[in-house]
């Protein structure tokens, strides 16, 4: 069949796809089909084998490299290193990754990383939003597509900002390419997102952030206040409006996670380090609800 489809030209391909007169007819029609609607993607090393790094291999053409825990990442081979770690295992991943290719990596944390990233003299390194959920390894991801944002909330950053996006989307989800400025926003409402979710979710044991958003509506909603004004402040800029609206949107999209307040350094430690500082200069806790509720949980 694959040698029957090679030696037929552009015309007698077209003629068979629009007048059937083979039994093989169909079948070479929909490899015609599946040829043409088939995204090239930049070839990428991906560091992580875990649910997001196995699906961003998956949306690769088949020429990618994946690297497992421990592994270098190689000095030669040209493109995008996407970095799917856990954010704990960051030092690790630098480690093993040749210096000359620092600039070539992307990461797809959560949290907050500014503070690692300028320790480590990678202020403008690239980083990815992921808005969608995988709930098991080798499972599709379901795209973070809301009633708010029906464009999708996935966005890209820097050097392979396009490429990643294109990736994204050759896999069937949305992602978008944005500036510094326009990022750092995102990048913080989404931190406000999970730090607050979590938080309130880990207060009634068994919650979904389904649940949270629609039983415990008013707690989160006015730990969402609370974050955004801290980090507003503390990054002097303006978020645009209707924070919560989004962030609830987006809660009903991935309704079924679980939650619990995990990785503190990188999630809810950033506010709580706000709050720190505040305190020992002599100045109002500008976090007050989420400290109290850290304590209460003895998470600090």
């Amino acid at each position: 069949m694959a040698n029957i489809t090679l030696a037929l030209s552009s015309s007698t391909l077209f003629q068979l796809t629009r007048k059937p007169t083979s039994r093989f007819t169909p079948r070479i029609e929909a490899m015609a089909s599946t040829t043409k609607s088939r995204t090239k993607v930049v070839p990428a090393v991906i560091v992580g084998g875990g649910r997001v790094g196995k699906a961003l291999n998956d949306m690769g053409n088949g020429d990618d490299l994946l690297v497992k825990r421990g592994e270098p990442v190689p000095l030669d081979f040209e493109g995008p290193i996407l970095v799917c770690t856990r954010n704990d295992d960051l030092d690790a991943v630098l480690e093993f990754t040749p210096k000359p290719r620092w600039n070539d990596l992307v990461f797809f944390q959560n949290g907050m990383l500014e503070p690692w990233l300028e320790s480590k003299g990678l202020g403008n390194a690239d980083q990815v939003l992921a808005y969608f959920a995988i709930s098991k390894l080798g499972e599709p991801p379901v795209d973070g597509i809301t009633d708010t944002n029906p464009e999708g909330l996935t966005a890209s950053y820097g050097k392979w900002a396009s490429a990643v996006a294109d990736r994204l989307h050759a896999g069937g989800l949305t992602c978008k390419v944005l500036d510094k400025e326009a990022f750092q926003k995102q990048m913080l409402e989404k931190l406000i997102w999970i730090s607050a979710f979590m938080l309130v979710g880990a207060r009634h044991p068994g919650a979904t952030v389904g649940r949270v958003e629609k039983e415990y509506r008013s707690e989160v909603s006015s730990l969402i206040a609370e974050l955004a004004t801290a980090a507003a402040a503390e990054k002097g800029l303006v978020f645009e409006g209707a924070m919560e609206d989004r962030l609830c949107a987006y809660s009903r999209a991935v309704a079924h996670f679980p939650t619990a307040v995990k990785e503190f350094k990188w999630r809810n430690g950033w506010f709580y380090s706000l709050s720190e500082k505040a305190i020992a200069e002599g100045k109002p806790d500008p976090c007050p609800l989420h400290t109290a509720w850290l304590k209460e949980l003895k998470v600090v």
